[in-house]
């Protein structure tokens, strides 16, 4: 395929984790919660119960076959590899002062894991696994930053406490048990520090086992897969103007110009129980998977995303055109992109490129009735066992529904999650400072 034509424009630098200068209280606690963070865990029965490997779709998502009923569906041999090709990268982008994203890209069987900077990889898909995480932190000052790189961090060393995620069932739960640890922790640290009141964060996971991607979502980052020239969206955004869309209460076109486009419903570190979106795909040779932040989602519209992923072959020149897309159009929030792009005789082959396919959708996996038990946790069970309480209060399928008859506007109580709109208030309030300080020296002189 021709690469496609790609204005000059600066290449984005890789922008630091720490908080800015002149927020000392900040970078003191962002010092201390710098070192990788402990595996929080809850003990459990060491027996894992009957995996069905039987992923489904329901109660709204578009319907995909099962592997039991997908006629293609074989047994993935030991000397069928998968190999993967990743490049993650993310940049501050034209208006924000700090970067309070973060992604981190980790081969789990090798325990490695890597960071925007680190170059583009390559590597083959052994019993640990891959994964991909992409987090957008809030919370001001620099707790957004410290959000999201407390999720990164639990998050890949949960996963890696759980090594040998050969069943998709068990990778399934892994994901969620580590994006439910993670918010616990970061709930806990924005409890317990001043400096991080009101800190949260989105994320989404991808992990691969045989040729299953498994995804797992809170909040409103995005993942794509481009195969062939088709562009799906596997994830679902958990914001209000997702559900307004959803619900028939707002078009496509209508939410570009939507005042209320940055909240969210939910980000970890925010409430004691999160709703995990628990979703997969079985995927192709040559396969194309995007994740990203909204900074990049919401700055450039879906066809122009799948013209680059189409046009740019190499993953890396890929991220990098997105980026400088995101920022031409404005670049109001920081953007973060992981590409990965899938190949390997342990893959279906690849379509043609002109054709759809019709299972290439967004589809919930279901874990088996045996392991719903247990599996999700209040938030104090995993700091207090005193206080344990195993009522579970996650659905771990996710389920998000929407009731038709909704007024978007008694959504917008509490706790409702608005994310920064940019710099427009801090301008408004040094305009009320000068303006203040002008008529108090008018006043003095005269």
């Amino acid at each position: 395929m021709s690469e496609r034509p790609r204005e000059e424009s600066p290449e984005p630098t890789a922008v630091a984790d720490g908080p800015t200068s002149d927020d000392d209280a900040v970078h003191d606690e962002r010092e201390a919660l710098s070192e990788p963070a402990p595996d929080v865990s809850v003990d459990q029965d060491d027996d894992e119960p009957p995996s069905s490997d039987a992923p489904s779709s329901e109660n709204g998502a578009s319907p995909a076959p099962s592997p039991s009923e997908d006629a293609e569906e074989d047994e993935v041999q030991a000397d069928e590899t998968v190999h993967m090709t990743v490049f993650g990268l993310t940049d501050v982008g034209q208006i924000r002062e700090h970067n309070e994203d973060n992604l981190i890209l980790a081969d789990l069987a090798a325990r490695t894991s890597w960071r925007d900077g680190a170059g583009k990889r390559e590597c083959e898909l052994e019993d640990g696994g891959l994964l991909l995480v992409v987090c957008d932190g809030m919370g001001g000052a620099a707790a957004g930053e410290v959000a999201s790189q407390l999720a990164t961090d639990i998050i890949f060393e949960r996963m890696l406490a759980r090594s040998g995620h050969g069943s998709r069932d068990k990778l399934a739960l892994d994901i969620v048990q580590a994006l439910e640890v993670a918010g616990a922790r970061i709930l806990e640290e924005s409890t317990n520090n001043r400096a991080c009141r009101g800190m949260g964060t989105t994320a989404t996971v991808a992990a691969l086992v045989d040729d299953h991607l498994l995804l797992g979502q809170v909040g409103d980052s995005r993942a794509y897969v481009l195969r062939g020239e088709q562009l799906v969206q596997v994830t679902r955004d958990q914001s209000l103007v997702n559900q307004l869309i959803e619900a028939g209460q707002l078009t496509e076109e209508e939410a570009e110009n939507f005042e209320h486009s940055n909240i969210i419903l939910q980000a970890l570190g925010t409430a004691e129980a999160v709703q995990v979106d628990l979703t997969f795909t079985r995927l192709r040779q040559g396969d194309v998977l995007m994740m990203c932040s909204d900074g990049l989602s919401g700055m450039i519209r879906n066809n122009e995303i799948r013209d680059t992923l189409v046009h740019v072959d190499d993953v890396e020149e890929a991220c990098r055109v997105l980026v400088d897309d995101a920022n031409q159009a404005g670049g109001h929030d920081n953007i973060t992109i992981i590409c990965a792009q899938f190949d390997g005789e342990g893959l279906r082959p690849a379509l043609d490129p002109s054709e759809d396919d019709s299972e290439l959708v967004y589809a919930k996996y279901k874990l088996p009735p045996g392991m719903d038990a247990g599996a999700t946790l209040r938030t104090n069970a995993l700091f207090d066992e005193d206080t344990y309480d195993d009522t579970p209060s996650i659905e771990i399928t996710g389920e998000f529904e929407i009731d038709p008859e909704t007024n978007w506007e008694d959504l917008l109580d509490p706790p409702l999650i608005p994310k920064e709109q940019g710099p427009i208030p801090n301008a408004v309030i040094w305009v009320a400072v000068f303006v203040l300080a002008f008529a108090l020296y008018y006043f003095v002189a005269y």
